[in-house]
């Protein structure tokens, strides 16, 4: 490691309190900025790393490589129990002896700025010896190719299957079998606030606090504690605000780590500001599979069988803690999920490939397995002459049939396929769509109609994590307290990343409570202070945190009529609370404030009965237990002109009717799925992470990787259906990934059916105008 002779520091001015006087007597460490060196190829072994000339420039401070962070971090493994046999490659803060994709960090400069600690950066001289890349997973489980891990034989991660009933004997009876190949390609969740962390450790307490855009508090305290080698309790992660995550931001990021190493090295806070090329290349990515698919009809349109088989390019190493599997498991378990045929067989492989590591963003793996089983229903509908519509309600998964365990394993509760399908068609007439769509035919414009029905896995168990062995959180704990003048704090261990689940709790908190909303202030995000929780991934905010804050009140709200009971020598099974009153339950006569209840409670606590429960801080949790997932279902309708000539697709109008059990704010709710058929339409028409056959990366800015704005989004409307879940006293579902799920299939669906007069299909995502055009034979 080299650092500088002298760690400048500022001296701090206080302000003596009540004497309008400032003095010099305070010295502050002052911030360094972190900024890498990146490998510049896909795969390169890494020699000598000369920082001598970064060191020499004024305000570069240190320059840190992976030898000098031997002592100061642990590496890792991204195993998961309950994937035996999954290949789990050790990974470290800085790579060391080889690079792996282009953009992993070798080196960390720190400086005065940000500006400084980047020129340091360049001087940094690495003898680097390129070596063959493999850049998908074809090519990487080729029996010649370079193999990117010593400890491994070849480059297959980990391979699974899922079967159900007879498939093969279905196929062999089928009237008639349809069958495709897909190719969704890698994107990331782009977030408008990059990931961004300052870390500062104080020597004299061995304590870190890390200020971080990040979803999972609790998750990072634990992490950094464990790899940094510190006591949990000595480490604080506070997450405030956050601009935006979509499960970016709830992994472990090797630079992150970095960043609290180098401020326990150096005594001083450290600064890390991921810029947008960083997070193009070294960002977790998400989706990029192959998968080859089949589907069997009788000759009245019932689905027989379903075989997918998916080929998935993982990346350079699993995504840790959680591990990069959950694509690949949620496609081979959910592809199909909305009908009842008995035969399925679902297959998958996984490869490791240089490129960055693929990880959970939206949706994780949904869309996928949405977009193949909805464009087989489409493509055995028009083989058999029947409307797709019909062949879906046909097949719907209805009634009776709930509970049930799927044929792809996923424990289905109560879903309502044919209630959303219904609403669907209350508000698009499709007869009236299909009119005026031959009649623009005849003028050689081509609008095309899509559907795509959705199962969507929110609120995640404690058995997947627990039973995997990671130190993940999957249940929410809510600490409410009342302050003496009646309003209410609320303690969460959800985060808030812009979609509102603050003010859903807020709102939870107060009905329970019978308090104004405004009297509850929900804190969450800061390790220290909130109670241990998940934070927010997954969609599981109300489902989880919801109800464990609806327990709380319950409970306060118990022991808030307790005392009141007691106070004024009644039952307090006859008083209710109304807008912070406690009224008489029958006749709504007001006896007294909750406030005064509170100022009672706290300062003179011997007006109380000693046999009544008079605790005025209460703390519930919530586990969902005996389950993996809790299943919600929508179904999404696009519409979409292409233009025959560019190849430019542009959407019309999109539907979402969804069902995630009790909606506690529709308008939150609303805003999320809006925000999730963003999300999905980019990946079905604009985004894409892009590389040359050497493994360089050709997106690497908002020129060249697109995103959907304002102008390319159509009206999207959003209807509800509310089938609330059994499992918990809300009856919440999660919301947050269901207009992800359906969009990239709905979409998919809409542009065949405008482009079907040309005898022409296309199976590939985004679809960029050139991709249409081959389609077409036109380019």
């Amino acid at each position: 490691m080299s650092i500088g002779a002298e760690v400048p520091r500022d001296r701090a001015k206080r302000l003596l309190s009540g004497r309008g006087k400032f003095v010099d007597d305070i010295d502050l460490p002052r911030l360094l900025h972190l900024a890498f060196v990146r490998c510049p190829y896909a795969h390169a072994s890494i020699g000598a790393i000369d920082g001598a000339e970064a060191m020499a420039l004024p305000g570069v401070v240190a320059v840190l490589t992976a030898a000098d962070l031997d002592a100061a971090v642990s590496s890792w493994r991204a195993a998961h129990k309950l994937f035996p046999g999954m290949a789990a490659p050790e990974q470290s803060a800085l790579a060391r002896g080889v690079a792996r994709w282009q953009g992993e960090a070798v080196a960390g400069v720190l400086g005065e700025s940000r500006a400084l600690a980047e020129d340091g950066a360049e001087r940094v001289s690495v003898d680097w010896q390129e070596l063959p890349a493999v850049m998908d997973a074809n090519q990487a489980l080729a029996p010649e190719a370079p193999v990117l891990h010593g400890d491994m034989a070849n480059n297959l991660a980990y391979t699974a299957e899922v079967t159900a009933g007879d498939t093969e004997a279905a196929f062999e009876a089928a009237a008639h079998v349809v069958e495709e190949h897909f190719r969704f390609h890698r994107h990331s969740g782009i977030s408008l606030e990059p990931r961004g962390i300052i870390a500062e450790f104080e020597p004299g307490e061995g304590r870190l606090t890390v200020h971080q855009s990040h979803q999972t508090p609790h998750q990072q305290q634990d992490l950094y504690a464990r790899l940094l080698g510190l006591p949990e309790h000595k480490v604080r992660v506070i997450c405030p605000d956050v601009g935006g995550a979509f499960g970016l931001k709830h992994h472990l990021m090797a630079d992150e780590l970095v960043a609290c190493a180098a401020a326990r090295l150096l005594g001083r806070p450290v600064k890390f500001i991921a810029d947008r090329l960083e997070s193009f290349m070294a960002d977790v990515h998400c989706r990029d599979h192959e998968v080859r698919a089949r589907m069997a009809f009788s000759g009245s349109g019932e689905i027989l069988a379903l075989q997918v088989d998916d080929l998935f390019n993982a990346g350079a190493y699993g995504q840790y803690p959680r591990t990069s599997i959950a694509e690949g498991n949620q496609i081979m378990r959910l592809t199909g999920a909305p009908y009842g045929h008995g035969n399925y067989r679902a297959g998958l492989r996984m490869a490791f490939l240089n490129k960055s590591i693929l990880g959970h963003i939206r949706s994780v793996g949904h869309p996928i397995a949405c977009a193949v089983a909805e464009r087989l229903v489409d493509l055995g509908a028009a083989a058999l002459g029947l409307d797709p519509i019909a062949v879906r309600r046909q097949n719907y998964l209805q009634g009776d049939d709930f509970p049930r365990t799927s044929v792809g394993g996923v424990e289905l509760e109560n879903l309502s396929f044919n209630a959303c399908l219904d609403k669907a068609l209350e508000i698009i007439d499709m007869a009236q769509f299909r009119r005026e769509q031959a009649e623009l035919r005849a003028r050689n414009v081509y609008r095309g109609i899509g559907i795509a029905t959705f199962v969507e896995l929110t609120a995640i168990g404690p058995e997947y994590y627990g039973e995997g062995g990671q130190h993940i959180s999957a249940q929410e704990t809510c600490l409410l307290r009342l302050e003496a003048s009646g309003t209410i704090r609320c303690y969460t261990g959800a985060t808030d990343q812009g979609q509102g689940i603050d003010t859903g709790i807020q709102q939870v908190v107060a009905d329970g409570l019978g308090l104004a909303v405004p009297d509850v202030e929900v804190i969450s995000g800061d390790s220290a202070l909130c109670p241990m929780g998940g934070g927010s991934w997954g969609s599981r905010g109300a489902a989880l945190a919801g109800e464990a804050a609806m327990r709380a009140a319950t409970t306060l709200r118990r022991n808030i009529l307790a005392i009141a009971g007691s106070l004024l020598q009644k039952n307090a099974a006859d008083l209710t609370i109304e807008q912070g009153i406690v009224l008489d339950a029958t006749t709504d006569s007001a006896h007294m404030a909750v406030s005064e209840i509170a100022r009672i409670g706290h300062f003179q606590p011997y007006s109380i009965a000693e046999d009544v429960t008079a605790d005025l801080t209460v703390v519930e949790r919530y586990a969902s237990r005996g389950r993996l997932f809790l299943a919600g279902n929508g179904l999404q309708i696009a519409t979409v002109e292409v233009d025959m000539d560019t190849g430019i697709v542009t959407p019309l109008r999109h539907l979402v009717v969804h069902d995630c059990g009790r909606i506690l704010n529709p308008l939150l709710v609303r805003e999320q799925i809006r925000g999730g058929v963003v999300q999905g339409l980019g990946a079905a028409l604009y985004e894409e992470l892009r590389y040359d056959p050497a493994g360089h990366l050709l997106t690497g800015s908002f020129a060249d990787y697109l995103v959907p704005m304002a102008g390319e989004m159509p009206d999207i409307e959003v209807a509800h259906i509310e089938t609330p879940t059994e499992t918990s006293a809300l009856g919440a579902k999660g919301a947050g990934e269901a207009g992800t799920a359906g969009a990239v299939g709905a979409i998919l669906n809409a542009v065949n059916d405008a482009i079907s007069p040309f005898d022409a299909s296309i199976a590939e995502t985004p679809i960029t105008p050139p991709r249409l055009l081959r389609a077409l034979g036109r380019f």
